[in-house]
């Protein structure tokens, strides 16, 4: 039985991921399917957690800056 769900997670997360990695070129959500595929992976395996994790820590950093801001709009004509 914990056989058979490692190769469950490991065939659908896996096909999941491939799908994802694919999407980065072709047109879909890749920024909402590899962490999915990432998730139903770490179920089951270690470097699955530790991507997740580093994807995490990842979004948590770019999330928290600041964005960039446009210098002001200026009308006057010279």
């Amino acid at each position: 039985m914990i056989l058979l769900r490692k190769c469950l997670v490991a065939v659908l997360g896996g096909a999941l991921l491939i799908a994802g990695v694919a999407m980065l070129v072709l047109p879909g959500p890749a920024v909402v399917v590899i962490p999915a595929a990432l998730a139903i992976l770490a179920l089951e395996f270690l470097w699955a957690r530790r991507w997740l994790a580093w994807l995490r820590e990842r979004y948590k950093t770019t999330s928290s800056k600041e964005p960039a801001s446009c210098p002001p709009f200026s009308t006057d004509k010279p």
